[in-house]
């Protein structure tokens, strides 16, 4: 069995995500939002930058994001009640990055699970899937790993209907990760999560135009 595909709460115990999700889930019932982004870290940070109020709000959005989920942890909540309360219009998803220890097919695998869960409950929603960001000031086998995913997972939604993959151009010309653009040589900074979401927002334009 491919564990990235099995539904899971992480760190069996752990109270804080628990209170994450419920929240979540409230949040959900509360609100009508055009617009949701499911996934770990580098989802859930993007509110503590300026381009959160400053694009995504208007947007009437919302975001799901939880540190350090795995695409296994990420499925289970949007089969246990983010998504049932609600009925946006685009959802946006980036997962994988924390599924370190698996390979690209079964990390694909997982994103794909996790997009049919979302079709599933939300069959009108476009779903837009950020591929999974290169890591490390220089080329090293998790970027690798990276990029087989986002490779696999393009491949495979070009035949599904409102679904499409974005891949972030962050690395420079030499393949180096600037820290002017994410930090920690991970997580994005202002700047960085500008060069990603500025074609996303043109795309999101046309759809929620539409």
């Amino acid at each position: 069995m491919n564990p990235c595909v099995v539904p899971t709460i992480p760190f069996d115990g752990d109270k804080e995500w628990k209170i994450q999700h419920k929240r979540y889930v409230a949040e959900a019932k509360a609100q009508d939002p055009d617009v949701i982004l499911i996934g770990a870290s580098i989802i859930q940070l993007i509110q503590c930058y300026p381009i959160w109020n400053d694009k995504f709000v208007p947007l009437k959005s919302l975001n799901f994001g939880i540190c350090g989920d795995r695409t296994q942890d990420v499925l289970w909540r949007v089969k246990n009640g983010i998504l049932d309360h609600i009925k946006p219009k685009v959802c946006i998803l980036n997962v994988g990055s924390n599924n370190v220890d698996n390979t690209p097919a079964q990390i694909a695998d997982g994103i794909l699970a996790i997009v049919g869960e979302i079709r599933s409950k939300l069959p009108d929603c476009y779903i837009i899937i950020i591929g999974i960001l290169p890591r490390g000031p220089y080329p090293n086998p998790l970027r690798i790993l990276g990029t087989q995913v986002n490779e696999i997972v393009s491949e495979k939604v070009k035949s599904i209907f409102k679904v499409e993959l974005f891949n972030a151009h962050l690395l420079q010309p030499d393949g180096t990760l600037s820290q002017e653009d994410a930090p920690d040589f991970l997580h994005p900074s202002e700047i960085g999560y500008r060069k990603i979401f500025n074609p996303i927002f043109e795309r999101l334009k046309k759809i929620l135009d539409d």
